[in-house]
């Protein structure tokens, strides 16, 4: 095979740039050798460009190569690239087309495929028990996770695939017709283009909130060829809803089940998360405990179904676990009951 089959020049400064960055790479040059790399870098400006090129999309390289795969990849192309060469360093006139071919392959064979693998892979950002954090992604959007949460970000060319992992995240979207944004959490799919929400996974419910702008829900059933829209229903009458979540609204589905329900909210409450606190408004003790666990190491467990089922109201300081666990037994027939080390709330005389 020519090398102008493969879209390279002879001797070309690309392919004489990546040879000497590979024996940069080995260590310092003999005085003959940086003689010779002194003067092709000063025989032609193309050179120099070339050569600062290499060099750039080197260390960008060994900046990310932080994880085993990275590592894996650079140790086995220049494991190639030694084992290719008869003698550790030839005289750049002396070693064949097809060795600086060789090299020029490994070369771009490992970059390319390392700028694959990075934009392939997800890029994880989650938080601590206790930890709020917001991150701004690459292309203005931002997201805002609550307490020991996790989202997984895969940017393509053609959309934004995102993953809530657990927890809760609020979403706001740049907007960009032409790149679609979807959220996965458990089977469930939330598809926007430009809009704010938030997604949270809860006792086996996904539970979605729209500020702004409009959002469709699809089921990933298993089983199942293509997503399908979720049917919603409206939670008071019972009646069939619109297949667009509409601002104000939150959407409560089970996983595993492809009908939904569409309740009224109030967008400010729902966001108090944010500034650290904690507002319930009937809501089951269940599903409020396992908010309140996500501030503290000091855990509550629930003793039985009847105990989870009951509603609370109240306001209460993220990170508090002794105040909430005094305003439920204070108000309930709840009492809490110490269960070799854990906290468990169950009914009184229970």
């Amino acid at each position: 095979m020519r090398r102008e089959l493969l879209g390279l020049a002879p001797d070309g400064p690309v392919e004489e740039a990546s040879a000497w960055c590979l024996r940069l790479s080995e260590g310092s040059l003999t005085a003959d050798e940086q003689e010779r790399f002194d003067a092709w870098l000063q025989a032609d400006d193309a050179h120099r460009q070339a050569f600062d090129d290499s060099i750039r999309a080197w260390r960008a390289v060994e900046q990310a190569a932080v994880t085993p795969e990275l590592v894996h990849m650079r140790t086995a192309a220049l494991t190639t690239f030694r084992r290719g060469q008869r003698a550790r360093w030839a005289p750049m006139a002396a070693r064949s087309p097809w060795s600086i071919l060789a090299a020029t392959v490994v070369v771009a064979v490992f970059l390319v495929g390392t700028g694959i693998w990075i934009k392939g892979s997800p890029r994880s950002y989650q938080t601590a028990v206790g930890e709020r954090r917001v991150v701004v992604l690459s292309d203005g959007s931002k997201i805002s996770l609550d307490a020991a949460s996790k989202v997984e970000v895969r940017y393509l060319s053609g959309r934004r695939d995102l993953r809530l992992d657990y927890g809760r995240a609020k979403f706001t979207v740049a907007k960009n017709p032409n790149r679609p944004f979807t959220v996965a959490a458990a089977d469930k799919v939330v598809l926007a283009t430009g809009t704010e929400f938030s997604v949270e996974l809860l006792r086996g419910q996904v539970q979605i909130i729209l500020y702004q702008g409009h959002v469709a829900v699809l089921d990933k059933a298993v089983g199942s060829a293509q997503p399908r829209h979720v049917v919603l229903a409206n939670a008071v009458t019972g009646a069939p809803a619109d297949q667009t979540l509409t601002p104000g609204r939150e959407l409560v589905v089970p996983v595993a089940a492809q009908s939904a329900q569409v309740i009224p909210v109030d967008s400010v409450r729902t966001l108090s998360w944010e500034g650290g606190q904690l507002v319930f408004v009937d809501e089951p003790l269940s599903s409020a405990v396992e908010r309140v666990n996500r501030y503290s190491d000091e855990k509550i467990a629930i003793g039985d179904g009847a105990v989870g089922r009951v509603l609370i109201s109240g306001v209460f300081t993220a990170g508090d676990t002794p105040a909430f666990i005094e305003g439920v037994t204070g108000v309930f027939p709840i009492q809490l009951r110490d269960d070799d080390g854990r906290k468990v709330l169950v009914g009184k005389g229970g």
